[in-house]
């Protein structure tokens, strides 16, 4: 098993920034409808929500990739899905006809949370910037 370690872990950051690297870049496109959503949830500042996570997004998305900070990264991402899951699939506060699929995306994100959390415990492995650092 640990001749995977390695090239799971990569893969693992790839996937992970697949998630988070196109909707940030989504985001950039969209941002006035970001800003918006952002807004319809009564959260203040929904500009400067809307630039954080592009920022998030983006930046901690190539971090995963290339490895670098990983630990940081992942733990960054970790709590800013958090707190947007609890604020845009409050599923609980929505009409019974919405809130199946919110609470599909809650338990989703959640479980991205945990995969963020196991990165963040176990670093990036040998296939990452952080790995060539330390030799």
């Amino acid at each position: 098993m640990n001749a995977l370690q390695n090239p799971l872990a990569l893969l693992s950051r790839l996937l992970l920034a697949a998630l988070f690297l196109p909707a940030g870049i989504n985001k950039i496109g969209g941002f006035s409808g970001t800003a918006a959503y952002i807004g319809s949830v009564g959260l203040p500042f929904p500009e400067l929500g809307a630039a954080l996570a592009i920022a998030i997004e983006v930046l901690c998305g190539i971090a995963l990739i290339l490895g670098l900070g990983t630990r940081y990264a992942a733990l960054v991402l970790a709590g800013f899905t958090l707190v947007a899951s609890f604020y845009f699939h409050a599923y609980w506060a929505m009409p019974a006809e919405q809130q199946m699929m919110q609470q599909l995306m809650f338990m989703k994100n959640i479980g991205v949370v945990g995969g963020l959390l196991a990165l963040a415990a176990l670093g990036a492995g040998a296939y990452s910037l952080d790995a060539r650092r330390k030799t």
